[in-house]
């Protein structure tokens, strides 16, 4: 199927389109391929944006904020609207993303359901975002005067989004941004842009006006383009911690959500249920071939129940499916690039190259890693200090609970860690102690739902996403007194 967003060409390969105002047009800058994930071959290429129709983009953008044509109602009915045409159209969305993420039947379908749920949140927060009333009569001398904020939009919003959730960390961005009344200029993953394009799309069928969302292509300099036009008001960005310190050096004093990278934890306790949590490990850490920037890469195991964790989780990853993603059934597919899969398949060789233990997989095929599990890392390992970003989930033991906590707290990300235990003293010592964004009791760390606050602290960034939350940073309090 050809989409409004795709020119086909002689050669085979669509090009795809930037989205202008309301009209989608070619980028005038120099394309690349983007691929099939797990055949490794191009079915589309991608212009980049020009950097005057990236001005151009701003321009309409800030015109569209100032006309302020949108009521509250009217973001809600529009991002209600959205959510309906994704649900019609699920079928199309999960074929498109599964060719350009390589993810799942399951990890797709997932992946909708959840963005149709942030939209509806979206939609039901744009209705109701509001202030609050000052208590300003209760000061000396102020009987005869009313105070109460207003939550104002900032403006134009620039949108930077990952490969590894092409839809939803879209809409975590563009949902609430536009749902508090700013507009939005979006630059999706070269390696997914027609997930994205697809959404814009849909947004456009809904019913939002021409110049309120647009989209943009390219690479580094196409996102420097955009960061160096002062129009741009607020930067939402899900990325690499290295391009994340970019970024927000360019930003100033403009505000900024940072999403950025993870060494993502999880603790079982001596007192687990390990029938509970090795079910939800095997999920965690190995969903989207581990391209999530909270599945479970260090899993810390009490060592008076590790061996029994090692024997059961060996043998619960060793049947885990893995291969071509439309296979059914299959739990696993390819990483995102075949030098991602080189990366890994590097990774583990050198983790048992120095002690480590391959409990199952550690094979390659391809852009394809079989979902891997190690035993006896250590912090000097890449795949025990570093961000993996693959299929892979490594195994160390701990016999002091308190050192377990520093083991999370000595890297210096702060994202999201497990922990599983039915002692209340142990799961408050993590709530209180782990310097984390987000600490999940009897949850895995990547037990995220939509509706909840999620970002981290140190160097996995600041800011949180979750509708009601990304509303209130996206927005300004507006102090208004009247003296009656």
């Amino acid at each position: 199927m050809t989409y409004p967003f795709e020119m086909p060409a002689s050669d085979g390969l669509d090009r795809i389109s930037m989205l202008l105002g309301g009209s989608w047009q070619q980028g005038e800058g120099a394309a690349q391929e983007v691929f099939d994930k797990f055949r490794l071959t191009p079915f589309a290429l991608l212009p980049a944006s020009g950097p005057d129709q990236i001005t151009e983009m701003i321009g309409l953008a800030e015109h569209s904020f100032r006309a302020d044509r949108l009521t509250p109602h009217d973001r809600g009915r529009i991002l209600d609207a959205v959510a309906a045409l994704l649900e019609m159209r699920r079928d199309e969305f999960q074929d498109v993303m599964q060719l350009e993420t390589g993810y799942t039947d399951a990890d797709c379908r997932t992946e909708i359901q959840r963005t149709v749920e942030t939209l509806r949140l979206s939609a039901e927060e744009a209705r109701r975002l509001s202030g609050e009333v000052i208590p300003v009569a209760g000061a000396a001398g102020q009987g005869n005067r009313l105070a109460f904020t207003l939550r104002v939009p900032l403006g134009v919003v620039l949108a930077v989004t990952p490969f590894n959730a092409p839809l939803n960390t879209v809409t975590h961005k563009i949902a609430p941004a536009l749902g508090a009344g700013n507009t939005v200029v979006l630059k999706p993953a070269s390696q997914t842009p027609r997930t994205a394009c697809m959404l814009a799309q849909a947004f456009l069928d809904a019913g939002l006006p021409p110049g309120y969302l647009q989209v943009f292509h390219g690479g580094a300099a196409a996102v420097e383009q955009a960061l160096a036009d002062d129009r741009v008001r607020y930067i939402a960005f899900t990325g690499s911690t290295e391009v994340g310190r970019l970024i927000q050096a360019r930003a100033g004093l403009r505000r900024t959500q940072m999403e950025l990278g993870s060494i993502a934890f999880t603790l079982l306790a001596g007192d687990a249920d390990l029938d509970d949590a090795l079910s939800k490990v095997a999920a965690a850490g190995y969903r989207k071939a581990g391209q999530v920037c909270t599945s479970v890469q260090i899993l810390l195991v009490d060592a008076a129940i590790a061996d029994q964790v090692e024997s059961r989780l060996a043998g619960i990853v060793a049947e885990l499916t893995h291969g071509d993603p439309a296979m059914p059934g299959c739990s696993t597919g390819p990483l995102i690039s075949l030098g991602d899969a080189l990366r890994v398949e590097s990774w583990i060789a050198e983790a048992i190259s120095g002690g480590a233990r391959l409990l199952a997989g550690g094979r390659r095929d391809g852009a394809v890693i079989a979902p891997t599990l190690l035993a006896d890392v250590t912090p000097a390992m890449n795949v025990g200090c570093r961000e993996i970003f693959g299929p892979v989930v490594c195994i160390e033991r701990f016999t002091d609970f308190d050192a377990a906590l520093e083991r999370v707290n000595a890297t210096p990300y702060g994202l999201a860690t497990g922990i599983f235990t039915r002692n209340l003293d142990l799961a408050f010592a993590a709530l209180r102690r782990l310097q984390v964004g987000g600490v999940h009791v009897n949850q895995t760390s990547s037990a995220r739902l939509d509706m909840m606050p999620y970002g981290g602290s140190k160097e996995s960034g600041f800011g949180r996403e979750g509708p009601r939350h990304a509303m209130m940073e996206m927005t300004e309090e507006r102090v208004v007194s009247f003296t009656l």
